[in-house]
């Protein structure tokens, strides 16, 4: 079973929770819940960051492990096109903690969460044999605008944001500015309001797991399959991390093909890479041929 059949058995398992406000659930970069009266949709979502698997006690900085781990949720809002509002974290700490590292931690994380309006409110503390932070981040949209993964249409043209790959070169580097733009990821917070509220944006999330992992996921939700070009590569990264590595955190959108993007937006890059098209939901080509979905699934080996 992989990560995507769990997601998706819990889903349908799960269902929505009648009379409780929430409009979207399991299955999208965050859930929305409705509070009866109001005109804004909050956003929910949550993540973890685990020693071993996120980062590496030798390699990361605590301050960089504390901003990563808020960055993470805070990319889930901005694929929403949501505002941040507040966040809460858990954080287990191993024996090999001390208080120089918390501090380092929560600067990290504090220093981010202030440039973000997303104020820690409340968490909880526990000790184990890894560190293990698990976020939550709540943000918000008007009511009924919400980016999802479902809202491409047939002829959408595809878009992602900036280049692809640069986390991926900077994790088998350790050095120089990918090594930067791995340990500290920017979240697309403006950018994810502008796709929502300025240009008309179909459908969005965030990329994480890698290009051909997530394009998949967003085609599967919407019932489409996509056709695309290659995507612009991070300078000195290969074509395999831009498509497969993961933890870029650009974000990938859709747009109806009469509205023209602008080249950039703020200084980034938006690119178009290619279109959606009717078929085998969830299938993408890339120059004509079969692209698997081979981005990071942390279920794919059980």
């Amino acid at each position: 079973m992989n990560e995507p059949e769990l997601i998706e058995k819990l889903r349908r398992r799960v269902g929505l929770p009648r009379a409780a406000g929430v409009v979207l659930g399991i299955g999208d970069d965050c859930a929305i819940v409705r509070p009866r009266g109001t005109r804004e949709d909050w956003l929910y979502t949550t993540d973890m960051l685990l020693e071993g698997t996120h980062f590496l006690r030798p390699t990361h900085g605590a301050a960089d492990v504390g901003w990563k781990a808020l960055a993470r949720g805070l990319s889930d809002i901005a694929a929403m096109g949501g505002e941040a509002r507040f966040c809460l974290l858990s954080l287990a700490v191993a024996p090999w903690v001390d208080g120089r590292w918390l501090d380092g931690f929560y600067r990290g994380l504090l220093g981010l969460a202030e440039r973000a309006g997303a104020a820690l409110i409340g968490g909880d503390l526990a000790r184990t044999e890894r560190v293990l932070c698990d976020i939550v981040v709540a943000g918000t949209v008007p009511r009924g605008t919400a980016l999802r993964r479902d809202g491409a249409r047939a002829g959408d043209a595809i878009y992602v944001s900036g280049a692809l790959g640069g986390s991926a070169l900077g994790l088998a580097a350790g050095r120089g500015r990918a090594w930067l733009r791995h340990k500290r990821p920017e979240p697309r917070l403006a950018l994810g309001r502008f796709l929502r509220a300025r240009l008309g944006a179909t459908a969005a999330m965030d990329l994480s797991d890698g290009l051909s992992l997530d394009l998949h996921r967003l085609c599967a939700a919407s019932g489409l399959r996509a056709e695309i070009a290659a995507p612009p590569v991070y300078r000195g990264a290969t074509l395999e991390q831009a498509l497969h590595g993961g933890e870029d955190y650009e974000l990938l959108f859709t747009a109806p093909a009469r509205v023209r993007a602008p080249d950039a937006f703020e200084g980034l890059a938006l690119t178009r890479i290619g279109t959606m098209r009717k078929g085998t939901a969830g299938a993408v080509e890339m120059d004509g041929a079969p692209l698997p979905p081979l981005g990071y699934d942390h279920l794919r080996h059980l």
